[in-house]
């Protein structure tokens, strides 16, 4: 798993790239990244199967902020990042969320 960033100079937005390997990513059919961006929405952002395996998805943001996420896998599987900038607790008290700082 991984995070890319890439500040645009033009306008105050941050291309984040949110990757999952082949190897993270298993048997997996469909990903998704839900967060805090899209309100938790489990399908607002589905991420493309790369012919190598991989997962990815790009969602622009707006820097000086921190936003929480987490993978979606297959409908039923939550899963952190472990490359996210930072974990902090949620509501259901048994697991935390990655955040992501831009």
């Amino acid at each position: 798993m991984s995070l890319n960033k890439k500040y645009l100079k033009t306008k105050p937005v941050c291309k984040v790239s949110f990757e999952i390997q082949k190897e993270a990513a298993k048997d997996a059919t469909k990903i998704y990244v839900v967060g805090e961006f899209n309100e938790w929405n489990k399908t607002a952002n589905p991420m493309k199967r790369r012919k190598n395996g991989s997962f990815v998805s790009t969602i622009d943001l707006s820097p000086g902020k921190e936003y929480q996420f987490r993978y979606l896998i297959d409908d039923s599987n939550w899963e952190n990042d472990h490359q996210a900038d930072k974990y902090v607790p949620n509501c259901f008290g048994d697991s935390e969320n990655s955040v992501v700082v831009v």
